[in-house]
């Protein structure tokens, strides 16, 4: 128990990490890099066991970022300890790959951010959520299909028990009825049951969380407005004017609960209510000039830099480069409305010679360069990429999702032995970190641990301790730290597989 309540603001189920995306090839260390196995056609391979990222961040950035390294086969392992997180890591990624013609950049950055961190939605993105939960039981029911439209993803490695859940969690989310998911409501007694009798002050609360605990570790970008906001209703990103009144189903989860004395199962939003989604994309930013302040406050948002990271991170995603402001006096706002335009509307297309640098390129599984407004010439029965699979095309990439909680059983598995480059502990499931990890992890392997550094309802002493416990079980499993560990500081601890015994 805390002085605020229950103490157990970050929920049971992780929606959104705490900490910044990353990409593994840039977290990754050197060694585990230049240790890379290849096979026939000498392309070396980079396997990541993702253990309970929650949210596709992480994923997401380093598929988007693969252009700006050597090019590497990227095998993507993702464990989860929930069915509805593999259910959101496929949404995400059925959004980021929406070809230009078919989605806009400003839509599909909205569409993403709705779905990510609010629970009330526009009924327009309520819509794409149940025509695409339609689309996944057919993915999840028949595998041949889904390989034939996403062959990067491979979701043969779950067990038939997990799809069938899987199917009923996708036909949840098609159910138009919005009163089998009262969020609202929902969200109100989370609020009551974790503020105890501080209830009726909530907004003080609200504002000794943000300055007392966000800011001072370093999430000044924080707007206190939107924070409370998401804090009192679970609005994150308002980033269109609209009616935000549609339950976000996405965030619906089962959990057992006591009931006189027997467990029973109860839907409901199980979630964060404190931390924010905003840690996830807002607070950090390639974009330096959304970090400047005046007279000491931040002139932009982490809405605002959310929306940046994700439009920069799925225009890279098409076009194979960075994303670069076009004017520094242009909004954000301004920027995406452009591209959106650029992307959807056919009487720009003919001229090319003033907006090129508009139109995104895709590359094709041939190595060839389109430009987006000439797949829009396309018939839809033509041989691009985009046309044959209708998402866009990711050759050097496969995503595998495996078994719930299945870390603790992967080596006794011949095809994982030695197989891991990079491996990936979120702070929730660290204690699925066991000395059989060594079996698993290729030589001079990665691992990264998520620290609580933004875990509010942590005390500074049991941060140090979550430092000092994730080192003994990185030693037993054969790790090293990588430098110096802050445990009020860094957002991640880094260690390297030793040879021989680590003492």
């Amino acid at each position: 128990m805390t002085a605020c309540g229950t103490g157990e603001g970050f929920g049971a189920v992780t929606w959104w990490g705490f900490s910044p995306a990353m990409d593994f090839q840039a977290k990754g260390l050197t060694a585990s890099m230049e240790a890379l196995s290849s096979k026939e056609d000498s392309v070396p391979e980079l396997n990541v066991l993702m253990v309970g990222a929650g949210d596709s961040r992480h994923l997401l950035t380093t598929i988007s970022r693969t252009h700006r390294w050597p090019r590497r086969k990227i095998n993507f392992y993702i464990v989860e300890n929930n069915l509805e997180l593999i259910g959101r890591h496929l949404l995400f990624l059925t959004i980021a790959l929406e070809p230009p013609e078919q989605m806009g950049l400003q839509e599909k950055c909205e569409l993403l951010l709705e779905l990510f961190g609010n629970s009330l939605i526009r009924n327009q993105t309520a819509t794409y959520l149940q025509e695409k939960a339609n689309l996944f039981i057919h993915y999840i029911t028949d595998l041949d299909f889904l390989h034939k439209k996403l062959p990067m993803i491979d979701m043969s490695g779950l067990k038939f028990k997990e799809r069938d859940q899987l199917e009923a969690i996708f036909k949840f989310w098609r159910n138009p009825d919005q009163k089998i998911f009262q969020i609202n409501r929902m969200w109100d007694m989370r609020n009551r049951q974790y503020l105890g009798n501080r209830y009726d002050s909530k907004i003080g609360v609200y504002d000794w969380d943000l300055h007392m605990k966000l800011y001072e570790r370093g999430a000044r970008v924080i707007n206190n407005r939107q924070y409370y906001q998401w804090r009192d209703k679970g609005l994150a990103f308002e980033v269109r004017e609209g009616l935000y009144d549609v339950p976000n189903k996405s965030l619906a989860s089962g959990l057992l609960m006591n009931y006189k004395g027997e467990k029973v199962p109860a839907r409901g939003y199980w979630g964060d209510i404190v931390t924010s989604p905003y840690i996830a994309f807002g607070i950090e930013t390639e974009e330096q000039s959304f970090l400047k302040t005046a007279n000491g406050v931040h002139v932009k948002t982490a809405q605002d830099i959310s929306q940046y990271n994700i439009t920069a991170l799925l225009h890279e995603l098409v076009a194979k480069e960075k994303y670069a402001l076009p004017t520094e006096k242009a909004t954000l706002s301004e920027i995406t409305e452009e591209e959106g335009e650029t992307e959807n509307d056919s009487s720009n297309i003919k001229n090319e010679s003033t907006h090129t640098h508009q139109h995104p390129e895709i590359v094709t599984e041939e190595g060839t360069v389109k430009q987006s407004n000439d797949l829009d010439d396309t018939d839809s029965s033509g041989g691009h990429c985009a046309a044959e699979y209708d998402y866009l095309p990711l050759p050097d990439v496969k995503i595998h999702f495996l078994p719930m909680n299945c870390v603790t059983e992967l080596h006794k598995k011949n095809n994982y032995c030695e197989r891991f480059n990079v491996i990936y502990f979120s702070c929730s499931m660290l204690h699925h970190l066991k000395p059989e990890l060594r079996q698993i992890a290729a030589p001079r392997a990665t691992l990264i641990v998520e620290l609580t550094k933004f875990m509010l309802d942590l005390r500074k002493e049991l941060m140090t301790k979550f430092v000092s416990r994730a080192m003994e079980m990185a030693k037993e499993a054969g790790f090293m730290p990588f430098g110096n560990i802050d445990d009020e500081k860094d957002l991640f601890a880094r260690f390297e597989l030793k040879d021989g015994p680590y003492l």
